[in-house]
């Protein structure tokens, strides 16, 4: 079993948001938002001899610590021509203003960093296979809009490693209550 298999890893992220949402509910809880569930896709563009644009698509997870800091798993996959990317990260989120009576306000821009895998498997001609795993960062900010009672839509931009910037959309939905 290969843990780092993107089956595994979507299951056990997915599971992890789920699981903490129902079990994460301290006293103070009414002061923070409910955990929410994001959507991205958008693009990576990497440094090469040009620039490089490849499609992606991945989902996150935050749970809220205090009224405007949250943590979260995220996973990525990007799909180019005879490659594709992996990527796992561990999210630290901090929303720039205060929400009220524990409930986001209407737009709310927010930092973002992560740490975590970066995994990359190549198909060469002949049906060779080349695959490697490095650590990963990324850091970057957006803004997130609710357009209902617990559905929101964003946009961010992000720096990050193996070097690339990192443009997307997103749509989520705060769970609880």
């Amino acid at each position: 079993m290969n843990p780092l298999d993107p089956r595994h890893v979507v299951t056990f992220g997915f599971l992890f948001v789920l699981l903490s949402a129902g079990l994460v509910r301290p006293t103070f809880a009414q002061e923070r938002p409910d955990p929410a569930v994001e959507f991205a896709a958008g693009a990576l563009l990497f440094a090469d001899d040009g620039v490089v644009s490849e499609g992606f698509v991945g989902g996150a997870g935050r749970i809220y610590l205090t009224p405007r800091l949250s943590i979260g798993p995220e996973i990525s996959y990007v799909s180019g021509d005879n490659h594709s990317h992996f990527i796992l990260t561990g999210n630290v989120t901090f929303d720039l203003v205060h929400p009220v009576k524990g409930r986001p306000r209407q737009v709310t821009p927010f930092v973002t960093a992560g740490a975590g895998l970066f995994h990359t498997t190549e198909q060469f001609l002949g049906n060779e296979t080349f695959t490697s795993t490095e650590g990963a960062f990324t850091a970057g900010g957006g803004v997130r809009a609710l357009v209902g009672q617990r559905v929101f839509v964003g946009a961010e931009a992000r720096v990050g490693w193996e070097l690339h910037i990192r443009l997307n959309a997103m749509v989520g939905v705060q769970l609880g209550r």
